[in-house]
């Protein structure tokens, strides 16, 4: 009996030996635009899998592009970590264009899944334009910045920066034939195996990685950084915006309102703090508000549709403007389809605002002495020609326009003089 508890005991001790023994490996996913809610989560990432004495942290990189500024942050971080890091394209269909090139070249082992594809897009240029003087400054700057990282990394330092001036855009069986990639892998299970026991230099020294075991941890973004990713898309912030405006407009024109007031100074809050992480040319804001002021001006002025024409010209104008790129390789602007469905709405709601407006000045006038002209009454008493009048349950004063009347008869009101009707007899 006591042999078998102890080598029950024994055994109890490998397993929690051998498990404590088992190596960790951290996990994170970039699905979208690379924005400062990215270079947020993977900075706390790479702080979390150092603290944690993670093996190293694995990217799953999906992106078109995003922010040259954030780009910059994340590969700092990359070049600076005491961890090694994997940025992994996957998965099958996915890619990392603009700058998803330069995230996934500083990273210590850049792998690619089967049908992704890498390389930089030159986005299509919408909204001002750039001289030629400064495409060619963006142009070198980015160039220098992607041979840096590739000579750091021992990459192909001549499609690297083809990539930049040529757009030039591989798959990943071309990646690696070129040296751009280091391998390829088909799933994380097959990754953890091809990079086990590989020597990588971190800013903190060499590190020998055993990963072929290794527990797989996955991290997702916080409530925080969800909230900044959403924000930080420049439909969103957009949207808010206009939102924000015709809220404050509302409570403005329908003080009391309360509801369109708190709501538009929410959105207008978040649309400014979206934007104070989006490049913003304060110009096209400037048209956005121009073409707003324009369609209030339309209800208040007759300008037979000049002023709606002109405030749909400057929103459209404006929204286009409203992003501006410091660099060719952020795909930042946006989409044609809210700028149609927004304009489309302002105008809608406007034009019936002023419909309203002309139907109001046209329509008869109900109250006050001026409402009473054409309604039917009854004679008080008798009008020689002077008399009382009783219309809608008042008694006037009436002065006959044919002379004498007899109570009782139904008159008309034709018009009014000094709080006085003038009535006629209806036959």
């Amino acid at each position: 009996m006591m042999k078998l508890r102890f080598v029950f005991i024994l055994q109890s001790f490998l397993f929690t030996f051998s498990f404590s023994q088992q190596t960790i490996v951290h996990t994170i996913t970039i699905d979208g635009a690379i924005n400062p809610a990215s270079a947020d989560y993977i900075r706390n990432a790479i702080k979390n899998a150092n603290e944690e004495d993670a093996e190293c942290l694995i990217i799953n990189l999906n992106t078109p592009g995003g922010l040259l500024k954030s780009t910059r942050i994340i590969v700092s971080d990359f070049l600076t970590s005491p961890i090694p890091i994997i940025v992994y394209v996957s998965p099958a269909g996915s890619q990392a264009a603009s700058a998803g090139v330069f995230v996934t070249l500083a990273a210590h082992i850049a792998i690619m899944s089967p049908g992704t594809n890498i390389g930089a897009a030159h986005p299509v240029t919408i909204g001002e334009q750039k001289d030629s003087v400064m495409i060619e400054k963006a142009t070198n700057d980015a160039a220098a910045f992607i041979r840096t990282i590739s000579e750091k990394r021992h990459r192909n330092i001549k499609w690297a920066e083809d990539a930049v001036r040529k757009s030039i855009s591989i798959t990943e069986k071309e990646a690696i034939n070129l040296g751009v990639i280091d391998t390829i892998a088909t799933s994380i299970s097959e990754l953890l195996k091809i990079i086990d026991h590989k020597s990588i230099e971190t800013s903190s020294g060499v590190k020998i990685l055993s990963t072929k075991d290794a527990i797989i941890k996955n991290f997702d973004k916080s409530f925080q950084q969800n909230i900044l990713d959403i924000l930080s898309d420049p439909n969103i912030a957009y949207l808010l915006m206009m939102l924000g405006f015709y809220g404050l407009l509302f409570e403005l024109y329908n003080p009391g309102s309360i509801l369109p007031g708190i709501v538009g100074f929410i959105c207008i809050v978040l649309a400014f703090y979206s934007m104070h992480t989006l490049p913003i040319n304060y110009a096209g804001l400037a048209l956005i508000i121009f073409a707003i002021v324009l369609f209030l001006l339309e209800i208040k002025i007759i300008s037979h549709g000049l002023l709606t024409i002109g405030g749909v010209v400057s929103l459209s104008l404006g929204s286009i403007m409203l992003y501006q790129t410091s660099s060719f390789i952020e795909v930042i602007f946006v989409s044609w389809e809210v700028i149609f469905i927004t304009i489309l709405l302002t105008v809608a709601f406007f034009l019936f605002a002023i419909g309203m407006g002309i139907k109001a000045q046209k329509r008869k006038t109900t109250t006050g002495i001026e409402g009473i002209i054409g309604e039917v009454g009854e004679v008080f008493n008798d009008l020689r020609p002077d008399g009382l009048v009783k219309v809608h349950g008042e008694i006037w004063k009436a002065t006959s326009i044919e002379g004498f009347i007899d109570q009782g008869t139904k008159v008309k009101v034709e018009e009014t003089e000094n709080l006085k009707l003038r009535v006629r007899r209806i036959d």
